[in-house]
């Protein structure tokens, strides 16, 4: 691999996933289990914790996505580990690309896949908990296929996303049915003009 682009760190956990479900999920006897992505555009990420007092004690994984996924996730599992759910629903993709030594930015949207899924993990461990919405993001869901917010947008045009392309490069936003496009230029254009 004389071409490889990524950081040793990035190499090690492609190469070397910590955490991986490698058993059923029956087996891993989850407290809480979160999806996201769609097959359809090559990334899907299931999302495995127990949770004691709050506290993640334990997380599995699995995806199919690329190596920046799969790195991303497996540094994802081993920074949650310990951590309170409240803190970890604050994990953002930088800081994982800070904590790998970069990601090429053309790869930093396979690292939304990993936050998003335990996003979606800690509200359905807050919902089996009686406390739904306790920790809900305030963001507004524009794709709904990939689960991408109007707070996902807005990161993205904050480092430098400016066209419905570039946005597409840095979040995947409509790359399964498209019909999210126009609701995606309306927000760009707002955008545009309050940053202006």
């Amino acid at each position: 691999m004389s071409d490889w682009l990524y950081s040793e760190t990035v190499k090690d956990h492609f190469t070397n996933p910590k955490n991986v479900l490698l058993e059923s999920e029956e087996t891993f006897a989850a407290d809480a289990r979160g999806m996201t992505g769609n097959i359809k555009c090559g990334d899907q990420m299931l999302m495995l914790l127990k949770i004691k007092d709050d506290v993640i004690t334990d997380v599995r994984w699995k995806t199919y996505g690329c190596a920046s996924a799969i790195a991303s996730t497996s540094m994802l599992s081993q920074l949650i580990i310990g951590m309170k759910i409240e803190d970890a629903y604050n994990i953002k993709p930088e800081d994982l690309v800070k904590e790998l030594g970069g990601l090429p930015s053309y790869k930093i949207h396979c690292s939304v896949l990993g936050d998003k899924a335990l996003r979606a993990a800690i509200d359905d461990y807050l919902a089996k908990t009686g406390r739904a919405g306790m920790l809900k993001e305030d963001a507004t869901v524009i794709c709904h296929c990939l689960g991408i917010t109007d707070k996902d947008i807005e990161n993205a045009f904050h480092n430098g996303s400016r066209s419905w392309e570039q946005l597409q490069q840095a979040t995947k936003i409509g790359t399964v049915c498209g019909g999210c496009k126009e609701k995606t230029l309306e927000l760009l254009h707002a955008l545009e003009h309050i940053h202006s």
